[in-house]
């Protein structure tokens, strides 16, 4: 198991915020770039099975574009173009209100729906396989810690 000075090449003496700060961006990336690779065969980001994702959980409700945004792990996200390709896929339809044009639902598609019944396992076996090394309570742990950075 490499430290991040190793990773990194450095023989700097990293201060320790410093450290933690690169130890959790690399991590952070390591996950990003694991579950991208399950991802990729199925031509959808990250962010685009996020958006399922959030769909899915309205059970059959519409969302709007505020909603979905607000719900997305990746703030930085252009959810109408993330939105649009989903569309372009036929994994979601957006209907705009005839009474009301600013109001606009979005809802999953049965492809959408299949899709995901398809990755779900797929996903939670990369999620598995990354997180292997840790046991039960270092996960719980590292949870808590990660919550009370962000706080």
């Amino acid at each position: 198991m490499k430290d991040i000075t190793e990773i990194l090449k450095t023989k700097t003496n990293l201060p320790l915020a410093k450290k933690t700060v690169l130890n959790v961006s690399f991590a952070s990336n390591h996950f990003k770039d694991g579950i991208l690779s399950v991802l990729k065969p199925y031509d959808i980001s990250i962010e685009q099975f996020n958006v399922l994702r959030i769909l899915r959980g309205k059970n059959g409700e519409p969302s709007n574009l505020k909603d979905i945004q607000d719900r997305m792990i990746s703030k930085m996200s252009n959810t109408t173009r993330l939105v649009d390709k989903l569309i372009l896929k036929n994994l979601v339809e957006r209907f705009t209100c005839e009474k009301n044009r600013r109001k606009v639902d979005i809802y999953i598609t049965d492809g959408g729906l299949r899709l995901l019944e398809l990755v779900d396992p797929i996903i939670e076996e990369k999620e598995n396989e990354l997180t292997n090394n840790l046991s039960k309570e270092e996960l719980e742990t590292l949870n808590l810690l990660l919550t009370k950075m962000r706080s």
